[in-house]
């Protein structure tokens, strides 16, 4: 009978605990039926955080330890298995790929190159920053783009606040590139600022100064205009310095330079502008584009039919567009409720199996900015047709998006569970992180 069982069951590898990756992990997992599938998550990190939510955990103005789902957790309440390491190649004809080896920050190997085997592998490995070849980016500035990369930051400019409550400077943080992510780490380090100066010992330490350049002409260029001005008089009344029309030239230490060699002074620096896959995509003898992510189909199938692709690291182009979809959360929660959907009749069906094809609805974009304000476009659809909101209304929107992800995982009543803690810590606990 064990036999007969390993032949039946078929092994689903999903590579990326993201928003994609531990969505489809812990649906398929929950489905409980382990003579149809067994399901392994592949994470070089140890826990996941909502991606739109780094910037509060790179601001210190939310706790990681809350935010977090650890995945030896979630794998256990999931019914699905985790492996940590991070993948660097691919082996089709043996359906393996190969994990780097796992070396401890001393530079010892803890745990050697392995090679997991997958029947149907699903690749949903993310972004991160895309510094366009700048000299001096990768050397002089922070990203955010990450659990770990966040919680750095936090760290750097809770040291540096430290420096300024004993030695009286200033601190200038400039952020690069006004999306989403820039625009609302700015808007939380006017929170940070803030609420660091309410506690009284911190002193001048907590008043910085925020520049926050962006190279187009202006800042929340996928946002209707009406958002993108009001978005802007609003951080300019909040303190923060907007700079449009102005591209970052390269990164120093202590400045950043722009065209015409103006030097715009920098004691942290945030590059926040753009995004691409990870460049061992390229090398996986599988079609992709300029920014490294995988060419899918309609299935979200790469060239291969057994390896899928969602989420940022995937380039979809739906029918008679001339675009693909853009690196965002909603798109990638889309494509992960298509493959919860597909994958469970592909791997019962005993021949190749085709979907309805994916599907996708714009339902709009939000941005937060921190407690003060926050505006949102609505999608084209059923008897929306566009429009902006702005407000409490868009702010509870925004926390919807998250308590809704936070119940996809854990399930109703546990996230609502969750929702409860947050307001009473929130309520209970200081503002900022301060350890």
């Amino acid at each position: 009978m064990g036999v007969q069982e390993q032949v039946k069951t078929a092994r689903v590898l999903v590579v990326g605990g993201g928003v994609a990756g531990v969505e489809i992990a812990s649906a398929l997992g929950k489905l409980g039926d382990p003579h149809i599938a067994s399901v392994t998550l592949v994470d070089a990190d140890s826990a996941h955080v909502w991606k739109p939510m780094l910037h509060t955990i790179a601001a210190g103005t939310r706790d990681l330890a809350q935010q977090q789902t650890t995945y030896l957790a979630q794998a256990t309440d999931a019914n699905f298995a985790y492996q940590p390491g991070a993948m660097s190649a691919l082996d089709r004809e043996n359906q393996e790929i190969i994990l780097d080896p796992i070396v401890s920050m001393d530079g010892r190997e803890v745990v050697p190159a392995r090679r997991i085997g997958y029947d149907k592998l699903i690749i949903a490995v993310g972004s991160g920053a895309n510094d366009f070849g700048t000299p001096g980016v990768l050397e002089h500035c922070f990203m955010i783009d990450s659990r770990r990369k966040a919680d750095d930051f936090n760290s750097e400019i809770r040291l540096r606040m430290l420096r300024g409550m004993t030695g009286g400077e200033t601190l200038q943080v400039a952020i690069v590139g006004a999306g989403a992510t820039g625009v609302e780490l700015a808007a939380e380090l006017v929170q940070l600022s803030e609420s660091a100066e309410a506690y009284g010992a911190l002193g001048k330490a907590a008043k910085f100064q925020i520049v926050l350049i962006e190279a187009g002409a202006r800042i929340l260029p996928s946002f209707p205009e009406e958002i993108s001005v009001a978005t802007q008089k609003r951080l300019e009344t909040l303190g923060v310095k907007v700079l449009v029309n102005r591209r970052v030239q390269a990164a120093r230490a202590d400045s950043l330079v722009l065209d015409g060699e103006e030097l715009v002074p920098a004691g942290l620096s945030v590059w926040a502008a753009g995004v691409k896959a990870p460049d061992f995509l390229s090398t996986l003898d599988l079609p992709t584009n300029r920014g490294n992510q995988l060419i899918v189909n309609d299935d979200l199938q790469t060239a291969d039919p057994h390896i899928y692709a969602v989420g940022d690291c995937a380039s979809y182009t739906l029918p008679g567009e001339a675009h693909p979809l853009p690196p965002t959360a909603q798109v990638a929660h889309q494509q992960a409720r298509y493959l919860i959907e597909l994958l469970p009749k592909v791997l019962s069906s005993p021949h190749p199996y085709t979907g309805k094809g994916f599907a996708y609805r714009d339902f709009g974009a939000l941005v937060s900015l921190s407690n003060y304000d926050a505006y949102g476009s609505l999608g084209k659809f059923g008897l929306f047709n566009g429009g902006v909101i702005r407000g409490r209304l868009a702010m509870l929107s925004h926390i919807w998006l998250y308590r809704s992800h936070q119940a996809r995982l854990y399930g109703f009543w546990r996230g609502g569970l969750l929702w409860l803690v947050d307001l009473m810590n929130s309520r209970l606990r200081p503002t900022i992180r301060l350890d």
